[in-house]
Parts: C-alpha cells; structure tokens; sequence
C-alpha cells in the first residue's frame, strides 16, 4: 500500500542544508527514522552526497585558492 502522508517529503530547504551540512543530514535521519521513512532516507542520502563533495572542495579551496 502507498503512503500517502504529505508529511514524510523532505522539504528542498532541510535537502540542500544537509547536503551542504551533512551532520544534519544525519541528524535529520536518526530523528525521523521512524516516522517518515521516506524523508528520513532522503536526509540520510543527501548526507551521504555532501560528505564527498565537502571533501573535494576544501581539497580544492586548500590547494589552489589558499595557497
């Protein structure tokens, strides 16, 4: 059967700020695990995106603009 709770979406605001912060991807994922599977994976999954970005990026920032 399909959920059709409009409550388990995450909102674009709480995707790019996890994804651009990714500890609060995760936190956003253990607190609403339960509840809202579905916006808790979509936390957990844009976390997960960010964490690799974040590290191309200060590599990038470090190495060739601070430098």
């Amino acid at each position: 059967m399909k959920n059709e709770n409009k409550k388990d979406g995450l909102s674009r605001f709480w995707f790019a700020l996890s994804n651009a912060i990714p500890p609060i991807g995760f936190f956003l994922y253990f607190r609403h695990r339960n509840q809202f599977p579905n916006k808790a994976r979509k936390a957990l999954a844009s976390a997960l995106i960010g964490v690799p970005i974040a590290l191309v990026a200060g590599y990038i920032i470090d190495a060739y603009i601070l430098h």
